[in-house]
């Protein structure tokens, strides 16, 4: 009893509101458009369905309203002659690309950022009912968002931080975005292009550390490399057998080569030995 009731009211308040919607003249226009399909039927038909891709969504105005508040599709969609309008959307993801921008960064370096952007539309009726060019409006605030963003960073900033920077850019775009419909999938900044002079300098700079690093490794080399001697000295003077083996080693080496001349090292040893048998004498 009580439930059927609700629903009868329900559905009187639903009918009540669409005719109000419309208006009894566009119910009169509506009636007429559905005697002049069923007059002309077969060949109406053909004039009639649309067919959506499965990536579109059709957006469909009923004498200037959009009918049930919601996109059409994908499919067969039926559209009424002289009351129905409609407007294909395509919800596949468009790459934006943003052409190089002279930006002026934080510490006052003049240089030219380019960037693209990948989004796509989720609201076909949003992007359809709340922004005139959903993709010309998307382009210009991607150009405005990347100068400001840029801006407010400083030349080593931008280049050390672009994922980040991105990122930033992305957020501000999608919540600027949302209600034309838009999902801003990814952002990305392809190059930073800086002045000549610039250039040079932050590449002496460059040079000026790798020399300065390649002094450190030299000195640190040279530094081992007397350790190693010290330690092979003290090794060697305490152990005079060891000493002679090494002399032996070198004359092996210089023997191997083609030399005329063969120097024969002198132990030290041996002379202080004849020195001493001198002095005895």
């Amino acid at each position: 009893g009580s439930e059927s009731v609700k629903a009868f009211h329900m559905k009187s308040q639903q009918s009540s509101d669409r005719r109000e919607g419309i208006g009894v003249c566009g119910w009169i226009l509506v009636s007429i458009s559905f005697l002049l399909v069923f007059i002309t039927f077969p060949i109406s038909v053909w004039a009639c369905i649309k067919v959506v891709r499965e990536y579109e969504r059709a957006v469909v105005f009923r004498l200037g309203r959009i009918l049930s508040k919601k996109a059409k599709g994908p499919g067969l969609i039926l559209i009424l002659p002289c009351t129905d309008t409609f407007i294909k959307v395509d919800l596949r993801t468009v790459t934006c690309n943003i052409p190089p921008q002279e930006i002026l960064t934080k510490d006052a370096v003049t240089t030219q950022v380019d960037g693209v952007v990948y989004y796509r539309i989720h609201s076909a009726v949003s992007a359809v009912a709340n922004v005139n060019n959903v993709h010309s409006a998307t382009f210009l605030l991607a150009q405005t968002t990347l100068r400001n963003v840029l801006g407010t960073q400083t030349l080593a900033q931008l280049l050390a931080g672009r994922e980040e920077i991105a990122h930033s850019i992305q957020a501000i775009l999608d919540s600027a975005t949302e209600q034309w419909g838009i999902k801003v999938a990814r952002v990305e900044i392809k190059d930073v292009r800086i002045p000549v002079a610039m250039q040079r300098v932050m590449a002496a700079e460059a040079e000026a550390t790798r020399e300065a690093r390649a002094k450190v490794v030299a000195a640190e080399g040279e530094m081992n490399a007397s350790k190693a001697l010290k330690q092979a000295s003290m090794v060697l003077s305490e152990s005079p057998a060891g000493l002679q083996l090494r002399y032996l080693q070198t004359l092996t080496s210089l023997a191997a080569e083609n030399n005329s001349t063969i120097v024969f090292p002198l132990p030290i040893n041996l002379l202080d030995g004849l020195g001493h048998k001198n002095r005895g004498g």
